[in-house]
């Protein structure tokens, strides 16, 4: 372990700005901190994605292994099986996947992308990865068939022609299908390309081709001509067979469905248009948008089903996209969401020659994923288990803790679990496959995400899975029926008035704060209890930039007692104190952003509001939107800043307690040259509310302002123009805040709560504050605070502060236990309850000449740490000279503290604390965009996340002890299962012939009878064979190469000898007719009747 002295502090600092300050040793020279984090703590690896796939193309089930993939237009692939078991892989070309087919019941997945290219992928460990590539160079590829258990996949291009490649070897056979072969010779046009290829369920050396002109064909692929061609004169989208082979179906692009038999006469047998309007003269009916896809499936009892999607009539404007599902005589039209991406009916059944017995529907949709159920009436959907619904409003921030209290989930799981909707199917999720990972994880996880529709989601987030917990919807606050003249923000934030902008929680006291875009604070209780909120309590705000001119100086402190008492609690809802038009032009209206609520609020358990706090417009001018917001528990304060100054409101009086500008913070130590301001009417408290007044700053401090001078009393209401020139530099706006028991002011021997206060031009401010004592007393008497100057500037805008005690060790700041808000228990118990926590012990007197705590520093270019109650920066590092820190943590991992940072271009790093010695630095994301930017967070023990797309979040660890044991927390996709019993021929079917005919298709397509393919048509690619996931591999699925080869037919049915041998089984098969020989040799001489 590494000691660190301070008299030798700058030794070895990497990267220090010339500007680090000389240390001063002074008697604490001698104060050692032990390190004990050290760079090999540290490991970045990414963990698992949640969320609905962004921008999906293409999707596949697997119906015996019960497994899900969906294919996304950035080449991103993601696999599901039962509820926690989940899978994200990506194509290193990023190119949209087009098709996926499982080898059913095998464990791999083939994959076919816009690039025109072919991937196979081992899903037997618990990271897929690809096997064998396949690149055409001179065909488009638009579709592909895969037989169940077959290992000839069949793929289609856009010149019409069908190439065969073995999945086993990715290697092309001989073997094409060309299309002027395949279509009729009188036939002068080009068919267009293959949108459909698939055999005969009865007869697997039958297939049908169907192309994009209308044309379908019936190709004999052993004697290599057409049997039958079908033609239609309306393009075709899709072709279904039903299960007997005799018959199959084509949906085309004027809505109509075409039913035709295999012996065909040239014209369908059938022609529906399942939404055209029938004409009475018996003309066809009306054309109708294209059925992009159709499905054919039976039953034994009763009727088939055809499903399909699209086909609305084109006079059904601004319908919703549907499904259609027809039964029998009766036509189900199921409305969707969002547009239909693809859909797959599930059977139970593998077997295409068998009756389906389809059970239910998953239809992919642009931003959802429904599964329906066929077996009950009325065709409810299926309760969906995945964490899908994010991005259900655009999220606009997150926040994420790790090791939160236990008793948090379960209390948020009970009242969110009284939320959810009815009517669901009662069946079990249908997509089951896969095993959860054997890993534990000790801790409990909490992810939550504000959106811009103004809900507030909690998720649990433990050991690697997600699932919504609680949903809060703060704008029921709100009236929502805003009149055009009464939109006073309509600048602001006129799109999402709700929008969640930042969130402040105290997982320990369940307090939790929102500040919204329309500049409003929302505070809210927990409860376990319905209670009905008569009037919602509001606060009324103004906050301005330019300097505070009141009468006089010492009008600050004496208003506090001009605080309502909490009886009688402040509801204004406008502006009593002056009238004023509700026209945002009107000078000095008060015009809240939002209009709360009068009529009474039924609160259900859960989050309850407990105080609206309002920035109003100010002269004409709308609210700056809030940049920075904290709430402590123990304190019974929120404060909250923006590029004007910063308010502290007391939630336990429903009070303002200081509303600054950021330059009267500074009081007489203003670095910064600023021009005085042109006077302007002053701050007049609203609605009888004190909310102007820097209530709490004693006469003295107020008159240390260096503007004092320049105040006048002037109420005038006109406006300089020199307002909206105010130089840039000058506006300091407030970035971060930080409670803590801390020394206030330099040389203190004893701790006091204050509040740390950074702001955009680096400079970190403090506030002490002088709480009442807890109980009656609280309720009546005012909290005090009061500036004590400035701490430290760095350069860059202040992102983090924190605290270290003199071990080294992180002191989180005061906190007080959750208790039932809504039980007006018995006024003892619940100051017991309510005592506040002491954070730590005050140094006794031998430790006055040491150091007693740390202050951590960050801001977007350096981190110092700062001795205190000396005030002395004994540790500097300057973290990034060319770019700037997004997003910076001060976390616990499991050894140490450490300062966790992500920077703008896309590295993350680790310092130590208090030494800020580089631990880790990682270029993890070289293209940052502004979503990630906005909610990448860092929490303890190692863990991190952000928005990687609109609907999904990707977790991150940076802690070595996760990464490795990550293999145990991930769930297993495949697992070994038997393959059904194929359908019974029957004895006559057997005896006369029909039923399925089986075809040897290694004697067509393999090397000896169809050659080799051209070389130039595609180039193949060995794939990494899954480096990452041989850890996982090694646990007894799949070993390497070789044993990843897929077996094909477990049943021991035989499919044809294998293209290749492995020396394995030519040892076996020598060995084996060596045998043979020796008992040909022993029974050569004897009779049949001797055996």
């Amino acid at each position: 372990m590494k000691k660190f002295n301070i008299r030798k502090v700058l030794d070895g600092l990497k990267e220090v700005s010339s500007s680090t300050p000389s240390v001063q040793v002074g008697p604490q020279e001698n104060h050692l901190i032990q390190e004990t984090l050290q760079s090999d703590h540290f490991q970045l690896c990414k963990t698992v994605r949640h969320g609905f796939p962004y921008q999906p193309s293409s999707m596949a089930f697997d119906p015996v292994q019960k497994i899900l993939a969906i294919g996304t237009q950035s080449g991103a692939l993601r696999l599901f099986g039962r509820p926690g078991v989940e899978c994200y892989c990506q194509h290193e070309t990023g190119a949209a996947v087009i098709q996926l087919q499982f080898l059913i019941n095998e464990g791999a997945l083939v994959s076919a992308l816009a690039d025109d290219s072919v991937h196979l992928w081992n899903l037997r460990q618990k990271r897929p990865a690809i096997l064998h590539s396949l690149k055409f160079n001179r065909e488009r590829i638009t579709f592909c068939h895969l037989p169940f258990q077959s290992k000839w996949l069949y793929i289609g291009t856009e010149r019409g022609n069908i190439h065969i490649v073995n999945v086993e070897s990715f290697m092309l056979s001989g073997y094409v299908i060309m299309w002027n072969k395949a279509i009729e010779l009188s036939s002068k046009a080009h068919p267009g390309p293959v949108v459909h290829i698939s055999d005969n369920p009865m007869d697997e050396g039958k297939l049908i081709i169907g192309f994009e002109s209308g044309i379908v064909v019936l190709w004999d692929l052993k004697s290599k001509k057409a049997d039958y061609r079908y033609t239609y004169d309306e393009a075709i989208h899709s072709v279904a067979w039903h299960h007997e082979g005799k018959q199959f179906i084509c949906s085309h692009s004027d809505g109509t469905l075409t039913i035709w038999s295999i012996r065909g006469s040239g014209k369908p047998i059938q022609t529906i248009t399942p939404h055209g309007k029938q004409p009475k003269d018996g003309k066809k009916p009306e054309p109708c948008k294209p059925i992009l896809k159709v499905e054919y499936k039976t039953t034994r009892t009763g009727d088939p089903f055809i499903i399909f999607s699209g086909g609305l009539s084109y006079d059904t404007v601004g319908r919703r996209p549907c499904l259609t599902v027809m039964h029998g005589k009766s036509t189900a039209v199921l409305e969707m969401d969002y547009p239909i991406v693809d859909f797959l009916t599930l059977c139970e059944t593998p077997y295409p020659n068998d009756f389906q017995e389809p059970y239910a529907v998953v239809v992919l949709l642009e931003k959802d994923l429904v599964v329906i159920d066929l077996a009950q009436n009325g065709y409810p959907i299926f309760e969906n288990p995945y964490p899908l619904t994010i991005h259900e409003s655009p999220v606009t921030c997150c926040e994420y803790f790790a090791d939160c209290p236990v008793d948090l989930i379960p209390a948020l799981y009970s009242v969110g679990s009284r939320q959810k909707r009815q009517g669901y199917s009662k069946k079990e999720w249908p997509v089951s496959g896969g095993n959860w990972g054997q890993g534990t994880q000790s801790y409990s996880e909490i992810i939550i995400t504000g959106h811009a529709d103004g809900t507030v989601k909690f998720w649990d987030a433990s050991a690697i899975m997600l699932q919504v917990l609680y949903k809060l919807k703060t704008a029921k606050v709100f009236d929502r029926n805003r009149s055009k003249e009464d939109k006073g923000s309509a600048d602001v934030s006129d799109e999402d008035p709700f929008a969640i902008q930042i969130m402040a929680w105290c997982p320990e006291s369940r307090m939790l704060c929102v500040a919204g875009v329309s500049a409003n604070i929302l505070i809210y209780r927990f409860s376990k209890l319905e209670v009905t909120t008569e009037v919602v309590q509001l606060l009324e705000v103004r906050m301005q930039y330019e300097l505070n001119e009141t009468e006089s100086p010492d009008g600050g402190g004496e208003q506090t007692s001009a605080h309502p008492t909490p009886g009688a609690s402040p509801q204004t809802s406008g502006p009593p104190s002056h009238p004023s038009t509700s026209s945002n032009n009107s000078d000095g209206g008060n015009i809240p952003c939002l209009k709360v609520r009068s009529a009474p609020l039924k609160q259900s358990p859960g989050y309850q509001v407990d105080l609206v706090v309002q920035l109003v417009w100010v002269s004409g001018e709308p609210p700056q939107q809030i940049t920075s917001l904290a709430l402590n528990s123990s304190y019974g304060l929120v404060v909250f800043g923006n590029s004007n100054g910063l308010a502290v409101v007391d939630y336990i009086q429903k009070t303002v307690v200081l509303n600054l500008g950021t330059v009267e913070l500074y009081g007489s130590n203003d670095p910064y040259q600023r021009q005085p301001r042109s006077p302007r009417k002053s701050r007049q408290p609203s609605g009888g509310l004190c909310d102007i007044n820097e209530g709490s700053a004693t006469s003295e401090d107020r008159c240390k302002s260096p503007t004092s001078d320049h105040r006048d009393n002037s109420f005038s209401r006109s406006r300089s123009s020199s307002v909206t020139s105010i130089d840039k530099e000058a506006r300091e706006g407030i970035n971060s805040f930080h409670f803590c028991e801390t020394f206030a002011r330099k040389g203190d021997c004893t701790l006091t709560p204050c509040l740390y206060v950074g702001t955009s031009l680096g400079t970190v401010l403090v506030l002490a504050l002088t709480l009442p004592p807890a109980g009656e007393q609280r309720q009546l008497q005012p909290v005090i605070t009061s500036p004590t100057g400035m701490l430290v500037r760095l350069k860059g805008s202040i992102l983090r502060m924190a605290f270290l005690d003199s071990t080294g060790s992180l002191l989180p700041p005061a906190y007080d236990p959750w208790f039932e808000p809504n039980v007006t228990a018995d006024g003892e118990e619940r100051e017991k309850v309510r005592k506040r926590r002491p954070v730590s012990v005050s140094p006794s007197t031998s430790q006055d000449f040491s150091e007693s705590q740390y202050a951590v520093v960050c801001s977007e270019k350096q981190a110092k740490v700062i001795s205190l109650p000396s005030q002395t920066c004994i540790y500097e590092h300057s973290i990034t000279e060319t770019s700037f820190i997004l997003r910076a943590d001060v976390v616990q991992m499991s050894q140490g503290v450490c300062v966790a940072c992500f920077c703008a271009n896309g590295h993350i790093m680790t310092l130590s604390v208090p030494g800020l010695r580089p631990l880790m630095d990682v270029n993890y994301l070289p293209l940052t965009n502004m979503r990630i930017a906005r909610t990448f967070c860092f929490t303890n023990l190692g863990q991190a996340m952000y928005l990687c797309s609109p609907t999904e979040i990707q977790r991150i660890t940076y802690s070595q002890e996760t990464c490795e044991n990550l293999q145990e927390l991930l769930g297993e996709l495949f697992t070994p299962v038997e393959t059904p019993e194929a359908p019974n021929r029957g004895f006559f079917k057997g005896l006369f012939g029909g039923g399925a005919q089986s075809l040897d298709r290694e004697e067509l397509f393999g090397e000896l009878a169809a050659g080799k393919a051209s070389r130039s048509l595609a180039q193949h690619i060995p794939g990494p064979g899954g480096i990452e996931g041989m850890k996982g591999a090694a646990s007894g699925v799949v070993g390497d190469l070789a044993r990843a080869r897929i077996a094909l037919d477990e049943r021991g049915q035989k499919l044809g000898e294998l293209e290749e041998r492995t020396a394995a089984m030519m040892a076996s098969a020598d060995s084996f007719s060596k045998h043979a020989h020796e008992m040909m040799l022993k029974c050569k001489d004897k009779k049949w009747y001797q055996f």
